[in-house]
């Protein structure tokens, strides 16, 4: 396997486990957890909204596998596409806690790594070209 794919998968994991970790630290600052139970989220959790959510945290998830599978042309465009929707996903539904500051930042830092990565890489497939007659 190319050590092109294996960078962006691991950057892909870094910024999965980063966002997990992220909203698990959150939980144990006092009252967050209770807030959350209570639905006092300062905005109303439907079923749509909560499938957008999940929908948004997928992307890391399943980049991390794609980035190994995918062809390089592909996972350039993809992992762009992906980096901007969780750039944003982070900085639009984060919020202002030291913590989280600390962990986007570092989410934002692997993401800005997937994207040197992927646009450096030099595409292994060249196509073949039909001999002029």
């Amino acid at each position: 396997m190319e050590p092109t794919r294996i960078k962006l998968s691991a950057l892909w994991a870094v910024v999965m486990f980063n966002m997990a970790f992220a909203d698990i630290v959150g939980f144990l600052h006092p009252g967050t957890l209770q807030s959350i139970l209570d639905g006092a989220v300062g905005f109303d959790l439907t079923p749509g909204l909560l499938l957008v959510f999940s929908v948004l945290i997928e992307v890391p998830i399943a980049m991390v596998f794609l980035s190994l599978v995918l062809p390089t042309a592909v996972n350039r465009w993809l992992s762009t596409v992906a980096t901007v929707l969780t750039a944003a996903f982070i900085v639009g539904g984060g919020s202002a806690d030291t913590t989280y500051v600390f962990f986007a930042a570092v989410e934002i830092a692997a993401m800005v790594g997937i994207l040197l990565v992927a646009w450096r890489s030099v595409a292994t497939y060249v196509p073949v070209r039909k001999a002029r007659s």
